[in-house]
């Protein structure tokens, strides 16, 4: 699998990544013991989880395979702090306090006495050079390689950006990521040209949608899926008809049109569906694959996320992504599309 380098960093990770969100709670570690495998086998590195996913556990997992495949030094271990689930409810924390203890509890889990790549997983209210402090000290301390920031906006990236450049010897921000997929694109406006802007490294998460561009939810829910559970139906449902859904009915119409269609479920890899939806304008690629690549090649975007509850025959399907490129007429029909 092709490696790329993050940013203007050291640091490089495989072009595509395994996301771990759903691990430990809708992916027993059975799965996800043949799904690290197979990933690993393909020439995949790079390894995303946070220390809210599954309370820990996804963590848990990851730490349990990658030791038990004794590939630790050959993959790239990328976590996320200062962000908890609480009594059903979403905390952010980011103090420094908090930060340091999710760290701690991260590098327990993991098995490992460094991490590849830390993340502060969301903006909170504390000041953000004391979470910036905070990952100063985890570097100095051995404790983690590089550093980024998740789901900050632009301003938020570049203020974080800014503070770690303004002295010598400050931890420089390597990346950021947030949701970037065909319906998701709000980042073009001010997350990439900050991302460009410092040479930092892109991690889009969700590229399908957060499943919705597979087309299983044209006509039903099916069982199984994000949507048919309760911990995850608020996930998916902004990209459905019937959420915040024109999003979704626009990316139900023609190709034709500069739009997706996305067709009725048959079995997930081999979907008629997502294969009209890849083929924008229309082609002869196959497979759902098409909107994973058409957001890993979009505005230089270095690594596109596979951050879903999937089975290893439908990974075997995906990591074919690998081999595929990006029709050079697509990025103008993305741009123009209404």
């Amino acid at each position: 699998m092709e490696t790329r380098q993050v940013g203007c960093s050291g640091l490089r990770v495989s072009r595509l990544g395994l996301g771990t969100m759903t691990w430990g709670r809708d992916t027993p570690a059975e799965n996800a013991h043949a799904l690290l495998e197979m990933f690993c086998e393909a020439g995949g590195t790079l390894i995303d989880t946070a220390a809210a996913y599954g309370a820990g556990d996804a963590e848990r997992i990851v730490g349990k395979l990658v030791r038990e495949l004794g590939n630790r030094d050959e993959v790239v271990i990328a976590t996320k702090a200062g962000f908890v689930i609480r009594d059903g409810k979403r905390i952010v924390d980011t103090s420094r306090r908090a930060l340091l203890r999710d760290l701690d509890g991260s590098l327990r889990r993991l098995q490992s006495d460094y991490i590849d790549l830390w993340q502060i997983h969301a903006w909170g209210k504390a000041p953000v050079e004391e979470s910036l402090d905070a990952i100063d000290y985890a570097v100095s301390t051995g404790r983690v390689r590089y550093a980024g920031v998740s789901n900050f906006v632009g301003w938020q990236t570049a203020q974080a950006a800014t503070w770690q450049r303004a002295f010598p010897g400050r931890t420089p921000v390597t990346s950021a990521q947030v949701e970037y997929s065909l319906l998701a694109r709000r980042a073009e406006v001010e997350v990439l040209p900050a991302v460009r802007a410092f040479g930092m490294g892109f991690f889009p998460w969700s590229p399908l949608g957060r499943g919705v561009l597979t087309g299983q939810y044209r006509n039903a829910t099916p069982r199984g899926s994000r949507a048919a559970t309760d911990h995850f139906a608020w996930f998916v449902e902004p990209w459905r008809c019937g959420g915040r859904g024109s999003r979704s009915r626009r990316a139900g119409s023609s190709p034709t049109s500069g739009r997706f269609a996305l067709g009725t479920r048959r079995s997930w890899h081999h979907s008629s569906t997502a294969r009209r939806a890849y083929r924008w304008p229309a082609g002869t690629d196959p497979g759902y694959r098409r909107a994973d690549v058409a957001t890993r090649d979009r505005l230089g975007a270095r690594r596109c996320f596979r951050r879903t509850k999937c089975s290893a025959v439908e990974l075997s399907t995906c990591r074919h992504s690998n081999d595929l490129a990006t029709d050079p007429r697509i990025p103008g029909a993305i741009s123009v599309a209404p």
